[in-house]
């Protein structure tokens, strides 16, 4: 299947569960206490972050999605930190402060990349829970899609009441369950267990044909639109009532830490679907972005611009029509795989032989080539009234259907000087009968340590000599 990326900034998600603080100590350890046979960690640096339901808001978040958290949090100091980490991400946050009640609170001793220990701090009960359906009924009208993150801490005490409304508003509503009851998720849009926690409510499967029987039952039973099942190194497993089961491979080629990776899935999942993707296309690209998300220490997300180099890198995308945003991450993470940036840039109203040419031979220079493509107003600048003859979109549509580009990006300016300072490549490449002093960005490549080439023109093909030929 080919993974696209869609347009998360047209979602809004209204994410609802169990929000926690993750809070990171990090240390060297050079000795064993005198007290106890225990390592002695000299805490260097400590790091907030979100988690449960509020690390899928951010994932969400980064993602681009306009995101909303609903949850039940203490009076306490550790609520303010979880509510500044997520300020910074944008998230509309609605909590239910409770008096005497402790904002959950995991906190990981982490020295030389392995986890020394774990603390928990927190309630198990149904304070505040009424209250979030009221705050989940208030914040409907807003939404394209809800997720319901479940870590068995109380704030879904009343999750079928939840769904319910999420039904009658027509609204999908995707569920993260916990536990041996899947009964209480009746009637959502998409349930997300992993392998373990189906078995533990349908049985021990001893096949995939069993697995997917199975699901096919519990579909039935509780009027489920679909499961998505993750299964660890197996990857994830799709399944609807009436359609082909997707099994989906893992993308993971380096684990370093699950934690919060089904987060990830169903915050990707929820994301894709709410900007219009189908479930199938939606639940492989939360494949997808999963893989990468083991790789990082503690709970993490990944941005569009991530998943989109990643993708690029192992040849399933990853290129085409880019924001200068966009673009700027991209060319980051591709250097920090050593990939060598090529960039060049013109008007390219017509597309030739002798250009197709050219950006072959300009890709030959390094890893990726960008190619930086004049507006409408700075084409009529340049070249006069008439032109461009064709529109912007349909130009870069063009180019980015080449298999030598890699990225087609837009600017306004008479010369892409802004841009290449922005992104320096490794190699700025022009055509034509130019001296490298000459050449728009020139002096910024060579004072970073690349290159400027200049490279001859195909002789018989101009846009110019094209247009003439038309219009006689």
């Amino acid at each position: 299947m080919t993974l696209s990326i869609p347009d998360f900034s047209r979602a809004s998600i209204l994410v609802a569960g169990d929000v926690m603080l993750d809070r990171y100590l990090f240390g060297g350890t050079d000795r064993i206490s005198p007290e106890a046979p225990v390592p002695v960690v000299r805490v260097r640096e400590t790091d907030d972050r979100a988690g449960g339901a509020a690390n899928v808001a951010v994932n969400l978040a980064s993602l681009g999605v306009n995101t909303t958290l609903i949850g039940v949090v203490g009076q306490d100091d550790e609520a303010a930190a979880l509510k500044t980490v997520l300020k910074q991400q944008n998230i509309n946050c609605r909590f239910e402060a409770v008096k005497n009640w402790p904002t959950t609170t995991k906190t990981r001793v982490q020295s030389r990349g392995q986890q020394l220990i774990r603390l928990d701090r927190e309630e198990q009960g149904e304070a505040g829970s009424d209250a979030l359906l009221g705050s989940l009924q208030k914040a409907l009208k807003s939404a394209s899609a809800v997720v319901l993150s479940d870590y068995g801490k109380g704030a879904l005490g009343d999750v079928s009441a939840m769904i319910d409304l999420c039904r009658n508003a027509n609204i999908p509503v995707l569920v993260d369950p916990k536990g041996s009851d899947f009964d209480k998720y009746r009637g959502a849009t998409v349930l997300t267990p992993n392998q373990s926690e189906f078995e533990s409510v349908a049985g021990v499967c001893e096949s995939d044909d069993d697995l997917v029987a199975r699901a096919r039952t519990v579909i039935s039973e509780l009027e489920l639109g679909a499961l998505l099942m993750t299964r660890s190194e197996k990857g994830m497993l799709l399944v609807e009532a009436s359609d082909e089961p997707v099994f989906l491979s893992t993308r993971a080629r380096e684990v370093f830490d699950v934690t919060g990776a089904g987060d990830t899935v169903i915050a990707v999942l929820a994301g894709a679907l709410a900007s219009g993707e189908s479930l199938a296309a939606a639940a492989a690209l939360s494949n997808f972005a999963a893989g990468l998300v083991v790789r990082k220490i503690g709970v993490a997300s990944v941005s569009p611009s991530e998943i989109r180099a990643a993708l690029h890198q192992r040849g399933q995308g990853g290129r085409g029509l880019v924001t200068e945003v966009d673009l700027a991450a991209m060319v980051s993470e591709a250097k920090l795989q050593s990939e060598s940036i090529v960039m060049t840039n013109g008007c390219f109203d017509f597309l030739h032989a002798g250009h197709v040419a050219y950006l072959e031979e300009a890709k030959s220079l390094g890893d990726r080539l960008i190619v930086a493509v004049n507006d409408d107003e700075s084409v009529r600048r340049l070249k006069g009234d008439g032109r461009p003859v064709n529109a912007l979109q349909d130009r870069m549509a063009v180019l980015a259907g080449l298999a030598a580009v890699d990225w087609v990006v837009p600017f306004s300016e008479d010369t892409p000087a802004r841009l290449i300072q922005m992104m320096l490549p490794d190699v700025l490449v022009k055509g034509g009968d130019y001296r490298p002093d000459d050449i728009a960005g020139a002096k910024d490549v060579l004072k970073n340590g690349g290159e400027v080439r200049v490279l001859a023109f195909r002789e018989g093909h101009s846009s110019s000599n094209i247009i003439d030929k038309l219009r006689g």
